[in-house]
Formats: C-alpha cells, structure tokens, sequence
C-alpha cells in the first residue's frame, strides 16, 4: 500500500478509536492488574506495580507537551487511571513533567552510540519522542507531530536488525495500549500491519502521509 491507493473509510464504531478503545484496554488491565505487560519480556515488568496511580487532575487539566502540542485522548485518559508505567518508562518526572528525547538520543539511551547514532538522521521530524514497553531487539516509540482524525499520534517501531529503520506500527497509543493488553486482537503480520485493517487504514495512511509521504518505513543509515 502507498501514496497512490486511496483511503478506505474509517470504521463507525464507538469503541474502536481513542477514549472508548483506551477504556477497554484499561478494563483489560484492571481486570489483572499485575500480570506482565509483554509475555515474552518480563524486563517490562506488570502493568501496575500497586495500585494505580492516576495525574492529579489539576496537573492533568494543564498538561500540554513541552513542545506545546496537545496529549492525545487516549493519553489523557490513561493518565486519568495511572501515570505509574509512563513514569517507568521515563515519560515523566518526580514533578510529572513530560521528559520527551528526539528520536536519535532514544535510540542512542536503547541500543547504544553504534546502532543508535543510525537514527540522529530521521531526529528532526520526531524531536519528541517517548519510550513504550514492547519488542526485544526492537523499540516502541510514541512520536508527537500530526495528530490524525483522532487527535492521536503514530506509534513507530525502531528496528536495527539488518538495516536500521523506522516503520510506522500503531495509529495511536489507544491502539497501541489495546493490542497490547489483549483488548484488541489484530490477526495481520507485520509492524505496519494495521495499514491493511479495515478499522485502522485510514488512520495508518493519515500518518504515512504527514511522516514518510506514503511510505510505512524509513530506512535510518549512518551519515559518513
């Protein structure tokens, strides 16, 4: 799929985007709150390591990123029920302060100078970037910029097997959130898989668009 294929329609249901979806991938972890959040990682630890630990609301009500973009619903409304895993994963810190890395100093702190310098080249169209539990060689990353029909922004996969790149892979973090707590059963292989869903391909090719012209990946070489 690329440029050139037109855009199907999204889905019409309620629960398949946003707030909605992010509410049943958060009944999912209530449901078992401490079990791992990757099967095959445990280094990603549970889902909650206590008992949820929501923003206060007055922080919440302010927060933009320090770029002054906008959170995305799915983020505020997980924020709403536990900014505990986010602040694991370095999103936040001591005083809840969004602590964003462009994309080529995560990658660096992930897979070390060699391999990570590959990505400083693709840095200044992801300048705010944020870690997500999943993969083994391979990274999550939430990426700010253009929000779809949602206001959500595009989860990438960063790969350095073989050749170093960055492949889109979720629409959103309330996709993102509901696959991986098992709210969502996604049947296609692949990272960028959800670009040949019937529910998330509009969203997919609104991203592929706004960050690779069409395109689902990007390969990430050295400069020399």
């Amino acid at each position: 799929m690329n440029s050139a294929n037109p855009i199907p329609p999204s889905d019409a249901r309620d629960d398949a985007h946003g707030v909605a979806l992010t509410e049943r991938a958060i009944a999912a972890v209530v449901a078992d709150p401490h079990r791992p959040i990757l099967d095959y990682g445990p280094w990603a630890g549970p889902w909650l390591t206590g008992e949820p630990e929501p923003m206060a609301p007055g922080l919440l009500a302010a927060a933009v990123f320090p770029s002054g973009r906008p959170l995305p619903p799915s983020l505020r409304r997980w924020l709403a029920f536990d900014a505990g895993l986010l602040r694991r994963f370095g999103w936040l810190d001591g005083d809840g302060r969004f602590t964003p890395r462009s994309l080529g100093d995560l990658a660096r702190a992930e897979f070390g100078d060699g391999w990570g310098s590959c990505f400083d080249t693709v840095s200044d169209r992801f300048d705010e970037c944020f870690l997500l539990p999943g993969g083994s060689d391979s990274r999550r990353v939430l990426a700010t910029g253009v929000g779809d029909e949602h206001g959500e922004y595009p989860v990438f996969a960063l790969d350095i097997d073989d050749i170093p790149c960055v492949e889109l892979m979720y629409p959103g973090l309330d996709v993102y959130l509901a696959d991986t707590s098992g709210a969502l059963t996604v049947e296609l292989d692949g990272y960028s898989r959800l670009a040949e869903d019937g529910v998330y391909a509009r969203r997919m090719l609104t991203h592929a668009h706004h960050v690779f012209r069409g395109e689902f990946a990007e390969q990430c070489l050295p400069e020399f």
